[in-house]
């Protein structure tokens, strides 16, 4: 009698565990298509953090142009002035 309260239990929790395992493996295309994209936007974060990189050092390039430009300027002012 004991057995087959033991057998009930394990077949039992087999039972359990089947649906859960199952459960899972229905998710699994699904997870994966979602890693698939989650890989696309990283891949296209990385292209615009490049190209904010390299718009910072063209902005930078052209802030020490237009502080020369207004030295110069400024210099010009003061030829006329003098």
């Amino acid at each position: 009698m004991l057995w087959w309260i033991v057998l009930a239990v394990v077949l039992a929790t087999l039972v359990l565990f089947a649906a859960a395992v199952r459960g899972v493996l229905s998710r699994l295309p699904g997870l994966h298509r979602a890693a698939l994209t989650l890989q696309r936007r990283q891949a296209e974060a990385l292209e615009l953090a490049g190209a904010a990189q390299a718009l910072q050092q063209r902005s930078e390039g052209l802030q020490g142009q237009l502080a020369t430009t207004q030295r110069r300027l400024e210099l010009i002012k003061a030829k006329r002035h003098a």
